[in-house]
């Protein structure tokens, strides 16, 4: 059947919550029980409530201003708070005279008293006894009945709730007390109160009001004389009534001006630019006939025709007369009067576009005078009327903030007594039966259902922190290798943990080493290795336990297997198998011996080399040319050798060995090694250009864990076999 990823959820939550049972039941015995004690320890609070109906006055508005709405939500809130201010309150206390016999309407209350709310009371009253002792309560130089009352105002504004009915305009006003006669008296007196309150007010505000507007008025009526004063001899000083017609008339005339002014300039820049040129062609009269300007009059176009009409008879006579006739001759004599009249006349036409340009230039300038005069007229005339138009304006506003406030005075007068907000009580409070707090129902779910909540958040956030090797799945994924195998937790101890594979050898923990076994012998596509070191991260993660329990399933399986505790710091396998560690591993390594270091156990197919005496420079004797020839020739005589070495990262020796073994198994302690260790271990060994294998996790609490089908083969491998109960796993090494 797939798995599942939807039911590997819930069965998290259901592991966790399993795991994490303690946390949760403290979790709620705290909580709960702290709900309870609250509950039954408080004083019983009775609540008095008086339902009003609030309204914004409108007054009579003489002005015919339009008023803001009635539905105005800042003008309730500002009416809830002012309900429940200080005012409103000193009010209500001075009208049931509280300060005078407050006390005696808890009397009663205290006599009905439980003992468990009399001894919350007196922890109560200590613990403030003890606050104002230790932060002082400055009292000063008030008088002790003026503490009495601002004490009192105090504990009744902290009991009144003022609440609005949401989508009306009735309002509840409630009060909180141990006596339910006056629960409901504060609540009908505030109302009253209220009432006095607004109406103070109103009355304060129009008096202080009509003293300053009256104040205000007679200072406006003296600026308002004053200032049409400035404004009459104003205009007699600069004669205001014919300056207006003269203001409406220099704005035309400069209009006038300034066409006039364009045109004249015109006209001198065309004739400037006629003369230029005539002035280039000197007086040169052939260049002279080329101007249009000259060329265009009447009398030198006649000239010019008679000289056409005249060389046209020239041309005549030649063919007829010779050049000595007399009729050439004076042929000849007119052509030349008539050039030189020609002359004449240019000349003539030069000197009066000259004398136009002249006359053009002059009459510019006669514009341009004409126009500065006109314009310091216009600006002289404008700074005079803006002068008059601000001091008509002062004594226009002055006319209206006068008029404005008399009109404001008669109003106020008016309408002083209309109260600003309009209050009916709807329903009055009495006296209630049942008490409003503690609602015992309510906090007692809420206790519960918050304790057992918490309790799981709680324990989940646990979980969520809890950074160990715990998951076989998700070991495998965050840590790059193989799950081997894992060694479950034992909790009832009847047989040392490495004598369960041979006495309880069909036990589901017996099981768990000989499917190490197995996935050891699979780790190699082609054999079985040969040479296998186990070690660990750090110290007490049990592998030491791992590989006697390894060597003793690979015996089984009548394998001839070799059992070398490398670990020369801390050795432990003597101590397990019970045979002596006189001469091992240290004393051939040391050169100290040279064979005999073999021990046989009383494990079939087993033998063991143990450490020997612990020597000074464990690294030293590990780097030894003497270890590789040891380990080649134990493999020839037997099928595996499995090894024992010290933890990765406290010392360097199990890195040293890592390089003389086809693979390395590393053994993580469940629940406790994290993975942050596991991998820099793991990459230590890695570093060396080592073989992994695979990790083995140990001690792992299966019934805690989300490992379901370990766990199902777990009991199943002891439901019927496994006559005592499951032992511990995993003693440290």
């Amino acid at each position: 059947m797939p798995f599942q990823k939807t039911d590997l959820h819930l069965l998290d939550l259901i592991a966790t919550i399993r795991k994490r049972q303690r946390v949760i039941l403290s979790f709620f015995l705290v909580v709960f029980g702290l709900v309870v004690l609250f509950t039954f320890a408080a004083t019983p609070l009775y609540q008095g409530t008086t339902k009003v109906l609030i309204e914004k006055g409108e007054a009579d508005d003489l002005t015919g201003r339009t008023r803001g709405s009635a539905h105005d939500p800042i003008f309730y809130e500002t009416q809830l708070q002012l309900i429940r201010s200080r005012a409103v309150v000193e009010r209500v206390v001075d009208l049931l005279n509280l300060e005078e016999n407050y006390e005696t309407y808890l009397e009663t209350v205290n006599k009905n008293r439980s003992f468990l709310q009399f001894t919350w009371q007196v922890f109560g009253d200590t613990v403030k006894d003890v606050k104002t002792t230790v932060f002082g309560e400055k009292t000063g130089n008030k008088d002790k009945s003026q503490n009495r009352r601002a004490a009192i105002v105090d504990k009744v504004t902290k009991s009144l709730v003022v609440k609005p009915m949401e989508g009306t305009r009735l309002v509840n006003i409630s009060y909180l007390s141990p006596n339910p006669e006056l629960a409901a008296m504060v609540a009908n007196t505030t109302a009253k109160a209220y009432i006095e309150e607004t109406m103070q007010l109103k009355m304060d505000a129009t008096r202080r009001s009509l003293e300053w507007m009256g104040r205000k008025a007679e200072d406006e009526a003296q600026k308002l004389k004053a200032s049409e004063q400035a404004l009459q001899d104003y205009m007699k000083a600069n004669d205001i009534v014919t300056m207006e017609d003269r203001i409406a008339v220099v704005p035309e005339q400069l209009s006038e001006i300034n066409i006039q002014l364009l045109r004249a300039e015109t006209r001198r820049k065309e004739l400037e630019i006629l003369v230029r040129k005539i002035s280039r062609a000197g007086r040169n009269y052939d260049k002279l006939e080329t101007i249009s300007a000259i060329t265009s009059d009447l009398a030198l176009q006649r000239i010019r025709a008679q000289i056409v009409e005249t060389e046209k008879s020239i041309m005549e006579l030649s063919n007829k007369y010779g050049s000595k006739h007399p009729l050439m001759v004076k042929v000849r004599g007119d052509l030349q009067i008539l050039e030189r009249k020609k002359r004449q006349e240019i000349d003539r036409i030069i000197d009066s576009l000259k004398n136009e340009y002249e006359l053009a230039l002059s009459n510019e300038q006669t514009l341009r005078s004409k126009l500065s005069g006109t314009k310091s007229q216009a600006l002289g005339l404008n700074e005079k009327f803006i002068q008059y138009g601000a001091l008509k304006r002062v004594v226009d506003t002055n006319r209206q903030l006068y008029d404005a406030l008399m009109l404001k005075l008669k109003e106020q007068s008016i309408t002083e007594e209309t109260s600003p907000v309009n209050l009916w009580i709807v329903e009055e409070a009495t006296p209630p039966k049942e008490p409003a707090k503690p609602w015992k129902k309510g906090n007692l779910a809420l206790g519960l259902v918050v304790g057992i909540a918490g309790g799981i958040v709680l324990a989940l956030f646990f979980e969520y922190v809890d950074n160990t090797v715990k998951d076989p799945e998700e070991a495998e994924g965050v840590l790059g290798v193989p799950i081997l195998g894992v060694i479950a937790k034992r909790r009832h101890v009847k047989y040392a943990v490495e004598e369960t594979v041979l006495r309880e050898p069909h036990t589901s923990f017996a099981e768990s080493y000989r499917g190490l076994r197995t996935a050891v012998f699979l780790s190699f596509a082609d054999q079985a290795p040969r040479r296998i070191l186990l070690t660990s991260a750090g110290v007490g993660e049990g592998k030491t336990t791992t590989a006697i329990n390894l060597a003793m399933t690979l015996a089984q399986s009548e394998k001839k297997v070799l059992l070398i505790d490398g670990d020369l710091r801390k050795p432990r396998i003597h101590q397990a198998l019970k045979i002596s560690n006189a001469r091992g591993l240290s004393n051939y390594l040391a050169g100290a011996v040279e064979g005999h270091i073999v021990q046989k156990t009383q494990v079939k197919n087993l033998y063991v080399i143990t450490a020997g005496p612990i020597p000074p420079n464990p690294s030293e004797l590990l780097i030894s040319s003497r270890l590789p020839g040891l380990l080649d020739s134990m493999s020839n005589e037997f099928d595996v050798i499995v090894c024992d070495s010290p933890p990765v990262l406290p010392v360097s020796d199990a890195r040293l060995l890592c390089r003389l073994f086809e693979g390395v198994i590393m053994v993580a302690a469940g629940g406790k090694t994290t993975y942050e260790f596991a991998d820099k271990a793991l990459r230590a060994i890695r570093d060396t250009g080592s073989r992994i294998l695979g990790l083995v996790i140990n001690a792992l609490e299966i019934d805690k864990t989300s490992y379901y089908h370990h766990s199902y083969y777990h009991h199943y491998g002891g439901d019927n076999k496994e006559k005592s109960p499951a032992p511990e796993a995993g003693k440290p090494s």
